[in-house]
C-alpha cells in the first residue's frame, strides 16, 4: 500500500509570499531590519527556531517567541483569508487519492493553530487520516520525524510513502525519512532543489498529468 504526506504551506496552498509579508515585517518592527531573501532563507522548522536564528538563543524567553509567533500567525491570517484556496487541481486530486483508497496525511512545520485555518475552512479535515504538526515533533525539516511520524499513523512503510513539499529542507527531510518527493516549485525554483535524487517530479499545481504516475 502507498500513501501520500503534504506539507501544507506553499504545498497545498499557496500563500508563502503572506508568511514572508509577515516574517519581514514583523522582524523589522523587533529590530532586524533584513531583505526579504535573507527572511525567506530563515524560512524553514518551527517559529520558534526562526527567531533563534535571527536573533540569537537568550534574546526572547520562551513565552516572549510565543506570543511573537501568535502575533504573526494572526497578521498572516487576516491577510491571506480572502485568498484561501487550495492550489489548482488539488481538490480534485484529494478526491482520487481517496477513491483509490490511497491514505492521506499531513506533515507540516505549521502549528495547529494555522493548520486548522486551512483545514477548517476549507472543509478538508475528512481526507487525513493524520494530521502532524509543528507541535507533535522535537525535531524540525530537514529531520525525517514529522513525516516518520506520518507513515507509522497511517501504517505504511516510508519507502512507500510519496511527499509533496515546496521547500528543499522538506525534500531533505523526506529523503532522510526513505520517502520520494513531489516538488511544488511555489516558493522555490528547480535549481534550489540540484543536490536532492529523491525527486519524482516538479509540478506547478496538481493540474500536471505527470501527477498520475503516482496512481499506477
Amino acid at each position: 500500500m502507498k500513501a501520500f504526506i503534504f506539507d501544507m504551506n506553499g504545498t497545498m496552498i499557496n500563500d508563502m509570499e503572506y508568511h514572508l509579508d509577515g516574517w519581514h515585517n514583523m522582524l523589522k518592527r523587533l529590530g532586524a531590519d533584513l531583505s526579504r531573501e535573507v527572511v525567506r532563507s530563515h524560512m524553514y522548522g518551527k517559529n520558534e527556531e526562526l527567531l533563534v536564528r535571527v536573533f540569537g538563543e537568550d534574546h526572547f524567553t520562551q513565552q516572549e517567541m510565543h506570543d511573537i509567533a501568535h502575533e504573526k500567525e494572526v497578521l498572516y491570517q487576516e491577510a491571506f483569508r480572502p485568498h484561501l484556496e487550495l492550489i489548482a487541481g488539488l481538490s480534485d486530486f484529494l478526491q482520487q487519492a481517496a477513491a483509490a483508497n490511497i491514505p492521506l496525511a499531513i506533515g507540516s512545520a505549521a502549528n495547529n493553530f494555522n493548520i486548522g485555518f486551512v483545514l477548517d475552512n476549507l472543509e478538508l479535515r475528512h481526507y487525513f487520516k493524520a494530521v502532524v504538526s509543528a507541535e507533535d515533533v522535537a525535531h524540525s525539516k530537514p529531520d525525517p520525524e514529522v513525516f516518520l511520524k506520518c507513515a507509522a499513523a497511517l501504517g505504511v512503510a516510508p519507502a512507500n510513502c510519496i511527499v509533496f513539499e515546496d521547500a528543499p529542507k522538506g525534500v531533505e527531510a523526506a529523503f532522510n525519512a526513505g520517502m520520494e518527493a513531489v516538488v511544488l516549485t511555489t516558493m522555490h525554483t528547480r535549481e534550489e532543489f540540484a543536490q536532492y535524487t529523491n525527486i519524482r517530479a516538479f509540478v506547478t499545481d496538481y493540474n500536471d498529468p505527470a501527477l498520475q504516475q503516482l496512481f499506477t
